[in-house]
């Protein structure tokens, strides 16, 4: 199948296939749109079971990354990476500098920053070989995953404050599923407001910390979206509310950072109809974004978090057209996006 009859391509501008045998790089780099700007996205590492699989979600991934830029007022497009392989069995310097080389012949049309399975000397590496690099120690904004943490946090507020009432989350019970990078930044924010945790994480040592240092319960990651908690947090790979999982949910909130969260586009109005309040993924999660697009000499990171705390007024006022429209969360969140970027513009404006 060709991949303009792919049922996710949606209009992309650019997919680049990505083949380097001498060290073993199989990467897909997919351009949604550049009408506000040069896309920016992370690169992701997984073992995908196929090619298809893979092309899927860098696919869907950069597309999010197109309303997630709108949404949060920044001049830039969406575009993301993906790289075939297990991030914990076949890492290394010639793979990443290879990545980099691909990153750089695109002349500046997508900036590759990190993303699961991707560590910020993974992307330092690549910035050995390519200026478009982001989130990285030197003269970058280091790694992105506090700053999406706190968004995600302050998503979960607006979402507890329209949804239960409540300003404080204290005593609400949350399941974040994935503690990883994001995960483990989001746990420590929550019981920090005193949150009761249940979590989950295919991997037995990140599991293990989460337990111990948030004084959590742990769940299998199989059975905590059907867990009866106040907040449903996905924090680890997408597509989690599909038809199978939809009947067993018992939380009020889904609101996570995890991309793609909705296997299919319907699954956001069958959400509505059970009354359970979803937290568009690219609105939520796009605290990475921001915090990068203030990189630079004069990075100053408490203004950059300032900026990602307006995720918290921007979630409410989707969840208010939302209500006033009658529609889910999701198609409110796609109608603003897309008054943003279905144009060129000349100028985004920084500020959200």
């Amino acid at each position: 199948m060709s991949v303009f009859e792919h049922r996710e391509f949606d209009g992309h501008e650019q997919v680049v296939f990505c083949h380097d045998s001498a060290s073993g790089l199989k990467a897909i780099i997919a351009i949604h749109n550049t009408n506000r700007g040069p896309s920016l996205g992370g690169c992701r590492m997984w073992p995908y079971a196929s090619g298809a699989e893979a092309l899927t979600d860098a696919l869907r991934l950069s597309r999010g990354m197109t309303y997630k830029s709108a949404l949060a007022g920044l001049a830039y497009g969406g575009g993301k990476s993906v790289i075939i392989g297990d991030p914990r069995r076949d890492k290394s310097e010639a793979l990443f500098r290879a990545m980099g080389c691909y990153v750089d012949s695109l002349g500046g049309r997508y900036t590759v920053a990190e993303d699961v399975g991707i560590s910020v000397p993974d992307v330092e590496i690549m910035a050995q070989e390519s200026a478009h690099v982001a989130g990285i120690t030197s003269g970058g904004a280091g790694d992105p995953s506090p700053a999406t943490a706190y968004g995600v946090y302050m998503g979960i507020k607006a979402a507890a404050r329209h949804r239960l009432g409540v300003d404080s989350l204290r005593g609400l019970r949350v399941a974040v599923q994935g503690v990883g990078h994001v995960g483990y930044y989001l746990c420590r924010h929550l019981a920090a407001e005193g949150a009761e945790l249940i979590v989950a994480d295919i991997a037995e040592d990140t599991l293990d910390r989460a337990v111990r240092e948030f004084d959590a319960r742990a769940m299998a990651p199989e059975r905590i979206a059907a867990a009866a908690v106040d907040v449903y947090a996905p924090c680890a790979l997408g597509a989690v509310i599909n038809d199978a999982s939809l009947p067993d949910l018992q939380a009020k909130i889904v609101a996570g950072s995890a991309n793609n969260q909705l296997a299919e586009a319907r699954h956001g109005e069958a959400l509505r109809q059970r009354g359970i309040l979803y937290a568009p993924d690219y609105v939520i999660n796009a605290g990475g974004i921001i915090n990068i697009s203030h990189e630079g000499s004069g990075y100053d990171a408490t203004k950059a978090f300032a900026h990602v705390a307006k995720i918290h007024d921007t979630l409410l006022e989707i969840f208010h057209r939302a209500d006033a429209q009658k529609v889910a969360t999701s198609e409110a969140a796609d109608r603003l996006a897309e008054e943003r970027f279905r144009k060129p513009v000349e100028k985004a404006t920084q500020a959200a």
